[in-house]
């Protein structure tokens, strides 16, 4: 063997074995995240599996995996048992309604904040952000006396109204505002167009991924919030889906089949809202604080 065959054969090897190294790498890489994706989808076909067994089959001890007989039972029990589709019906309406003025008033606040240049703008910012530094727990008792006061108990828009300003929401859209190039504004301020005219015409179609990223998130969390709409509704008609699960725990004996069939069908519309926009989502996750 010559010199330089043996020359050529260790860089052949040094090329190898790195490459190796990061195939081994990658192959982690990948069983680790087939295994958090299995245990994060493990616990929705436990609810799947447990929708479709009997009362008897779901408490048995020892655990039965699988249902000897399954069926739709729970489903037809549950739709007449409680008025399930009211509370369905609710849910839809407060988080439509909650998300999209959300959206209207945190838009405008955070184009405000991001390029309108007024005398404690970064003050005002700042009072705003050290809202997010206070429990919401704390805010339930004045925020209950003040519906109280204007009568909106027991109403949508007692349960909608507190909940239609998010600082979060403020936040990342402002960041988003501020990574779009200021030449764009300038030059439609130089074309004559207003404020107004630039934030609706030009800056909204720019951050369409973090304005879809916000009615996710701000959705997600509306569908299920508990807390203020156990607090501020007490009429069966009024209530919205997680109040109206959360009383099937308050019975005597708790109907596991049922409350997982109820369980499965509150998380359609969000499951499919996160489906048809996940792109966007991605895009506005992965897009925050980053300029052009």
């Amino acid at each position: 063997m010559t010199i330089d065959s043996a020359t050529t054969d260790l860089r052949e090897n040094a090329q190898v074995r790195p490459r190796k190294k990061i195939d081994s790498q990658k192959a982690l890489v990948y069983l680790f995240m087939l295994l958090a994706s299995v245990a994060s989808v493990t616990p929705f076909i436990w609810m799947l599996i447990t929708s479709l067994k009997t009362q008897a089959e779901s408490i048995q001890i020892p655990l039965q995996l699988l249902p000897a007989h399954p069926g739709f039972a729970a489903y037809g029990r549950i739709l007449h048992e409680i008025p399930f589709t009211t509370f369905y019906l609710n849910s839809i309406l407060a988080t439509f309604f909650t998300v999209t003025l959300q959206m209207v008033i945190a838009t405008m606040a955070a184009y405000s904040f991001a390029r309108l240049h007024f005398r404690g703008r970064n003050i005002v910012f700042m009072l705003c952000i050290s809202i997010l530094m206070v429990p919401g727990q704390a805010f339930l008792i004045p925020q209950f006396l003040a519906v109280q006061r204007l009568g909106l108990l027991n109403t949508l828009s007692g349960l909608i109204l507190p909940g239609i300003f998010s600082i979060y929401a403020t936040f990342l859209l402002r960041q988003f505002f501020m990574a779009v190039p200021r030449e764009m504004e300038e030059a439609a301020l130089m074309d004559g167009y207003n404020h107004f005219t630039i934030f609706w015409r030009i800056m909204l179609p720019l951050i369409r991924p973090g304005i879809i990223a916000c009615i996710i998130i701000n959705g997600l969390w509306s569908w299920n919030n508990l807390m203020w709409p156990l607090i501020v509704n007490t009429s069966s008609n009024k209530l919205t889906l997680p109040v109206g699960l959360a009383s099937l725990s308050s019975r005597a004996g708790e109907e596991y089949p049922m409350l997982m069939a109820g369980a499965l069908m509150a998380i359609i519309p969000m499951l499919m809202l996160f489906i048809v926009f996940q792109r966007y989502f991605i895009q506005g996750i992965a897009g925050v604080g980053v300029k052009s």
